[in-house]
């Protein structure tokens, strides 16, 4: 009988890590995972863990500062992962196995004093700094003003993108026209690879929070039914364009927030296609139930009574204004903590 997971990926998902640990990275392949994904808080809590320490102390006797040090141990990270996932990417000619580099999430800062197109020309420059010689390194651009003006220069010059923060279709569709519209100016268009995040539970928790009038059956069903129209969205733009690698959403923010939920919940309703970015925490909870076996969900919609109700009580673009807010917080608080915590080990030293 196959594994919780393995009955997962059987169902068409393809499963990723939501995290760059080595450790996490084995116990996960093992599992069937066949892709990672980084960002600077799961590169602070490793750094945590002391098990760093000398390579850091390595890096202050090269002269390097805090904020290289930080890139520095972020790119290791990424490459020694992109090693274990090297040989699944081979094999799918590109179409998986890939590790995602998040680009400075402190050019989202709110005292970040670039306008909108010096941002973009700053994702431009460490974009393909980042990408360069990496076969399966995705670059994660948010879908912010300044990360979607940059895709389209970003995908001419080859660079594979993952565009995270997305939380709506409007965001969503900007980036998909944009790196179109930079992969028609490749040499060969169909080697574009492109995948985009879309959030759910935290949309889940923030309907919770600020829209109590939902009926019990429509709330905790917004995040879901979001991404599902948003899977739909994409599979009918791409279903024409003749590409031999897939262009898929990735399903992210699949941890439940609220503590009546099932901890299955999301990674239940999105099985069948595209890609789950889950936390180690998610994967080995349901590694741990016994007897779970998933089935493909993933064109199952709420009921057309739960979806007008949905439609008519939720403001989607104040809840996108208001999550992006709340998200570009959690986007660059994380990158000063990691440089804080670089500094004190640096000071420690």
């Amino acid at each position: 009988m196959p594994t919780p997971l393995e009955s997962l990926v059987k169902t068409g998902t393809k499963l990723w890590l939501d995290s760059v640990d080595p450790d996490l990275v084995k116990d996960n392949l093992a599992f069937g995972a066949t892709g990672a994904t980084s960002n600077p808080a799961i590169v602070s809590d490793l750094i945590k863990s002391g098990r760093f320490d000398d390579d850091i102390a390595e890096l202050v006797t090269k002269g390097l500062d805090d904020e290289e040090i930080a890139w520095a141990l972020t790119d290791s990270l990424v490459c020694t992962a992109q090693k274990e996932f090297h040989e699944i990417n081979e094999k799918s000619n590109g179409n998986d196995g890939y590790v995602s580099f998040e680009l400075d999430p402190l050019l989202e800062a709110a005292d970040c004093p670039l306008s909108t197109e010096e941002r973009s020309a700053k994702y431009v420059e460490f974009g393909k700094k980042w990408a360069a010689g990496h076969t399966n390194r995705m670059i994660k651009v948010p879908a912010t003003p300044g990360g979607l003006g940059a895709l389209e220069e970003l995908a001419a010059a080859g660079v594979t993108p993952n565009v995270t923060l997305i939380f709506s279709d409007r965001q969503y569709q900007i980036a998909r026209d944009n790196i179109w519209k930079g992969a028609q100016q490749r040499e060969d268009p169909k080697t574009l690879k492109s995948v985009y995040s879309i959030f759910i539970s935290r949309i889940d928790a923030y309907t919770a929070k600020k829209l109590t009038e939902l009926s019990d059956d429509a709330q905790g069903q917004v995040g879901i039914l979001n991404a599902k129209r948003i899977w739909q969205q994409n599979r009918e733009f791409w279903s024409d364009k003749g590409l031999p690698l897939q262009q898929e959403m990735v399903f992210a923010s699949m941890g439940t927030k609220l503590p009546e939920d099932p901890k299955d919940k999301y990674v239940a309703a999105l099985a069948g296609s595209d890609i789950q970015t889950n936390p180690p925490e998610v994967n080995e909870t349901i590694q741990k139930m016994e007897g779970k076996t998933f089935t493909s969900r993933i064109e199952e919609m709420p009921s057309e009574a739960i979806q007008n109700e949905i439609d008519e009580k939720v403001n989607f673009a104040q809840m996108e204004a208001d999550l992006m807010e709340e998200g570009l917080k959690k986007f660059a608080d994380p990158q000063n903590a990691l440089l804080k915590l670089i500094a004190e080990k640096r000071n420690a030293g």
